[in-house]
């Protein structure tokens, strides 16, 4: 991984309205969007309960990826951390979106090609993951976030020499 590959920051937006179009054809009003709005807020107290059922199905499918066991563990892995991507903004757990996609790139990287010391570091990313929903990380997750990240930014780096 060169230097142009190191993880990326990705800040999804917060709002519905940066994600749609106000005016126009196709268009959507204004209180159709306060409405929206107001539902993910509501939704925000389950997110937790979510992210956890999430990380239960993430720690089975690592154990199976460790034990050699299940139909293509690292796949269940990905698609796992896949959703967990796409969620955390939604609901002010942006951390929860970097790090899933930072897991996505890396086990992209992987081709399929699954080593001991690669089991490890999607097992890095798994706890960084359970870090974050444990301690209630909102947002980028402040410096325990920083931590966090560049913790497993040199381990992929030092881990794909």
């Amino acid at each position: 991984m060169s230097d142009t590959d190191a993880g990326k920051m990705i800040r999804p937006p917060n709002k519905l309205s940066n994600k749609v179009t106000i005016g126009g054809p196709g268009a959507v009003d204004d209180a159709a969007l306060e409405r929206a709005e107001q539902v993910i807020v509501e939704l925000s107290d389950s997110y937790i309960e979510w992210a956890r059922e999430d990380l239960i199905k993430i720690q089975k499918a690592f154990d199976d990826l460790k034990s050699g066991s299940g139909d293509d563990p690292l796949d269940a892995v990905f698609q796992i951390s896949h959703d967990i991507k796409g969620q955390g903004g939604s609901f002010d757990y942006a951390l929860m979106t970097i790090i899933g996609d930072m897991l996505c790139r890396y086990i992209e990287g992987l081709e399929g090609k699954v080593t001991p010391q690669a089991t490890e570091v999607v097992g890095l990313h798994i706890n960084a993951l359970q870090a974050v929903i444990s301690q209630e990380l909102k947002g980028e997750g402040g410096p325990i976030g920083n931590q966090l990240l560049s913790g497993l930014e040199l381990v992929v780096k030092k881990r794909s020499k």
